[in-house]
């Protein structure tokens, strides 16, 4: 087994430097902002940028695994706090207000939502998808939610509410509205299991 060498202390702060600025970056322009740019304006060169971070999916996930995992923690307080369906409602807003408001993070749910992909298997995917997972059987277990429904299809619809929210007024201000309207498809028809 391969052993990994710390990284120096000025490749510290230059990988450190760099994923301040792409977090940046991809708040202010969204997940296309500029690789150059962004390697410019942390003062180092785009090899710099590229050996830390192979692909813009690398550093897009780098600049948010955080606000992903808190995420993930944030469904598990809920889940502690409110009855599951609620939790579940709870959580899916606070998702898409988060991808609405950093731009970037709505790439990442794309890529955890996507089939097939190899980006689905990302840290970042594993967080959202585990999550999702959790909030969803506890909602199925109490009835509040159709048996039929998998994790990754309430992922997916959160993404479409998150852009149809922001297509509508540019701010989110229609989330509510809209989750309320999915939540409800959800739901069991009465008298079924």
């Amino acid at each position: 087994m391969a052993q990994v060498r710390p990284m120096r202390a000025d490749a510290r702060r230059n990988y450190d430097r760099l994923l301040k600025v792409a977090a940046e970056a991809f708040a202010e322009h969204g997940e296309n902002a500029s690789l150059d740019d962004i390697a410019k304006r942390a003062g180092v060169g785009s090899g710099t940028l590229y050996r830390h971070f192979p692909t813009r999916q690398a550093l897009l996930e780098a600049a948010y695994v955080d606000r992903i995992e808190a995420l993930g923690t944030r469904a598990d307080e809920l889940a502690k706090e409110l009855p599951p369906g609620e939790a579940l409602a709870e959580w899916l807003y606070e998702v898409c207000v988060g991808t609405i408001q950093v731009r970037g993070m709505k790439a990442l749910l794309g890529s955890a939502v996507a089939d097939g992909s190899n980006l689905a298997l990302t840290a970042c995917g594993t967080h959202m998808k585990g999550a999702t997972q959790r909030l969803v059987e506890a909602a199925q277990r109490e009835g509040t939610l159709r048996q039929d429904i998998e994790p990754i299809e309430v992922l997916r619809l959160a993404h479409g509410v998150s852009t149809a929210s922001e297509l509508a007024d540019g701010q989110g201000k229609s989330i509510r509205r809209y989750l309320s309207l999915l939540t409800n498809g959800l739901r069991p028809a009465a008298g079924s299991e």
